[in-house]
């Protein structure tokens, strides 16, 4: 009889446990089913006659099957798409490969909204990719094999092709699309089909290989604090906020880096912005929207634009493109104090110049070559600064640099 009681109560708490056991599945499958949902939703939209793939969670843990190593500091040089896919990539690989350079920053969306090569026929981005590089993947694997660290530039909202293609999406000016003094047109931070537009590129970028995503052009056009309201555009949910013009700038701009770094995260990438370098001396930028701090809080690295040339008088320096070590020796000490008050501070890795900017003199311009390079390097060094990029538009590089001085 004891015993009979015993089994009783025995498969009583079995059947008991075996409910609770069921109760969290399910719950769980309702739940994935809802994140499922809202992925699904997240991640559709339309451009025009291009619309976004509807696709949900590809994979628990992505492997694009290449294998890079993050070197000891990043120490990297700038490549258009014309030069990762031309006659130029071997050369500029054996540049790297023979120096204490270790990346490459690679142009997968251009300065004028092109994709830098050829999508599958059918994909909603076909008509947007250009067949500048041929095989991006052969690319990659030609830099796993020389151990260069890769890096997929994406530019954001300077974007001329997408502006013409969905002015809805732009600024206008009496009714055709706004564009600088140079040609360029922007499309606007307030809209999220952009933001979804550009990381699913991203998103393809990674797949592809590359380690690192590096966002440029996250910002408004500059200036545009003297023509927001001549410009006709539409603020989306950011209309109805109570925040001010440049605050609403600013959250926009923001919000874009955070949301694209919680979508890649489960490509296991690194997220890198490029930043105006007076961004990191004020409160926040007045017209194109980039607060230095807010920035860096959403990223893993932070790459400020530092080209000596790129400035006016500054600390105390009448003309920085002629002082390039003391340039780049104040500005390092600035961004090392806003960067110190961070509880987990972004990797700095700014851009460096290596190029003339003949439109500072009335006569012959500033040279640079090995010693105004070495001193831009050293300056970074000297303030814990380790890690740096190379800009050079037309990618020629100096040759007999001592990257590591």
């Amino acid at each position: 009889m004891e015993k009979k009681r015993l089994h009783s109560i025995i498969a009583f708490f079995a059947i008991l446990l075996l409910g609770l056991a069921l109760i969290p599945s399910t719950l769980q499958a309702e739940e994935t089913e809802a994140l499922k949902g809202k992925l699904h939703q997240k991640r559709t939209a339309s451009l025009a006659k291009y619309e976004l793939p509807e696709t949900i969670k590809r994979f628990e843990v992505f492997d694009s099957g290449l294998n890079f190593a993050y070197p000891d500091a990043v120490r990297g040089i700038y490549l258009t798409g014309h030069s990762a896919g031309g006659s130029r990539f071997e050369k500029l690989v054996n540049f790297v490969d023979t120096t204490e350079l270790n990346a490459m920053v690679i142009d997968i969306k251009d300065d004028h909204g092109y994709i830098t090569f050829k999508l599958d026929e059918g994909h909603p981005f076909e008509e947007m990719g250009r067949n500048f590089i041929k095989d991006p993947r052969e690319v990659l694997e030609v830099l796993e094999d020389k151990g260069i660290y890769p890096i997929a530039r994406i530019v954001v909202f300077k974007d001329t092709e997408l502006a013409k293609n969905r002015p809805d999406l732009s600024f206008t000016e009496n009714g055709k699309v706004w564009a600088n003094g140079k040609g360029d047109s922007f499309v606007s931070p307030f809209q999220k089909e952009v933001w979804e537009y550009n990381v699913e590129v991203a998103k393809i970028a990674a797949e592809l290989g590359f380690k690192e995503i590096q966002f440029d052009y996250v910002r408004f056009p500059e200036g545009f604090e003297k023509r927001d309201k001549e410009l006709q555009y539409d603020q989306g949910e950011y209309k109805d906020s109570e925040l001010n013009d440049v605050k609403k700038r600013v959250e926009a701009v923001t919000d874009f880096v955070a949301y694209a770094r919680d979508e890649l995260e489960e490509y296991g990438v690194d997220v890198s912005v490029d930043i105006f370098g007076y961004a990191a001396t004020i409160e926040e930028t007045p017209g194109i929207g980039q607060n230095f701090t807010k920035i860096s809080e959403n990223v893993d690295v932070i790459s400020s634009m530092i080209y000596p040339s790129h400035w006016t008088p500054y600390f105390g320096i009448d003309n920085p493109d002629e002082k390039p070590y003391e340039l780049v020796n104040e500005y390092a000490k600035v961004e090392n104090e806003v960067l110190g008050k961070l509880e987990t501070p972004p990797t700095s890795r700014p851009w460096l110049q290596d190029f003339e900017a003949p439109w500072l003199y009335s006569g012959p311009a500033k040279q640079y070559g090995v010693a105004e390079v070495e001193a831009q390097i050293k300056a970074l060094n000297e303030n814990g600064i380790n890690e740096f990029l190379l800009w050079n538009a037309g990618n020629t590089y100096t040759e007999g640099v001592d990257y590591t001085p």
